[in-house]
């Protein structure tokens, strides 16, 4: 006597967003993009800590060893190789907190997205969000505070942020670096100086160009499905036409 297996109950798609089990779906993607975004954060902190305690090693290495070589040629051909460890020990943590913020970024365009389809599920709950619910890039970055349009001012909350913070490090190592070579081939201390800044200002004009292009370009990569609506002129003023 044989048994027959029972047939599988066909899954339904889901064609309204009526249906109790787009919430969930809804939901549970929320909370794997918050998830996500928490790990970045770990990450990029633990990176950063890491870096940090390296350099502040590696500077107590050299103030002993300062103290028994005096100055000489002998240590800033050691001190060069120090710093240029440190460069690139920094260089590459730049470069993950730099993932870390495209992965952030990218968690709060889905985030708005979903909170979206929130308020397009529940329209009575849309204006108890305090967080952005549309996803052009202007609503989304609305989560990292106040951010002034002008390139000057942009340019200063990047270096407020613990990416900057870290850019900044890299680029002083840099100066420092680009200074003990000048003084290597013999130059003169002040010249040797001046050199120093020119070299960590180039650091440091790499590495913001090197994040201008690559959130320029995530940014392109993701459309907004939802943009903010335009605002309706107002009335009695003009409209303009492009």
């Amino acid at each position: 006597m044989s048994l027959e297996r029972p047939q599988p109950t066909p899954v339904l798609p889901i064609t309204s967003m009526d249906d109790p089990r787009v919430i969930q779906i809804l939901s549970t993607e929320h909370w794997s993009l918050l998830g996500a975004r928490s790990l970045a954060y770990n990450e990029a902190f633990v990176r950063a800590g890491m870096f940090l305690t390296f350099l502040s090693t590696s500077f107590v290495a050299l103030a002993l060893l300062a103290q028994a070589m005096s100055f000489d040629r002998d240590f800033l051909s050691v001190a060069a190789l120090v710093l240029a460890f440190d460069l690139i020990v920094g260089v590459t943590t730049f470069l993950r907190m730099n993932g870390a913020n495209l992965d952030d970024l990218r968690a709060n365009h889905g985030m708005a997205r979903i909170r979206h389809a929130y308020t397009q599920i529940t329209p009575i709950v849309t204006p108890y969000f305090t967080t952005p619910t549309h996803d052009d890039i202007d609503a989304v970055t609305t989560v990292y505070g106040p951010i002034s349009d002008r390139m000057a001012g942009q340019f200063v909350y990047g270096l407020s942020t613990s990416n900057g913070m870290i850019a900044l490090i890299v680029s002083m190592v840099g100066g420092v670096l680009t200074t003990v070579l000048a003084m290597l081939i013999g130059l003169d201390g002040g010249v040797s100086i001046w050199i120093g800044v020119a070299g960590g200002v180039i650091v440091l004009a790499a590495l913001s160009a090197f994040t201008f292009r690559t959130i320029t370009r995530e940014q392109a990569r993701i459309p907004a499905m939802f943009p903010t609506p335009a605002a309706d002129p107002v009335e009695g003023e003009p409209s303009v036409h492009a």
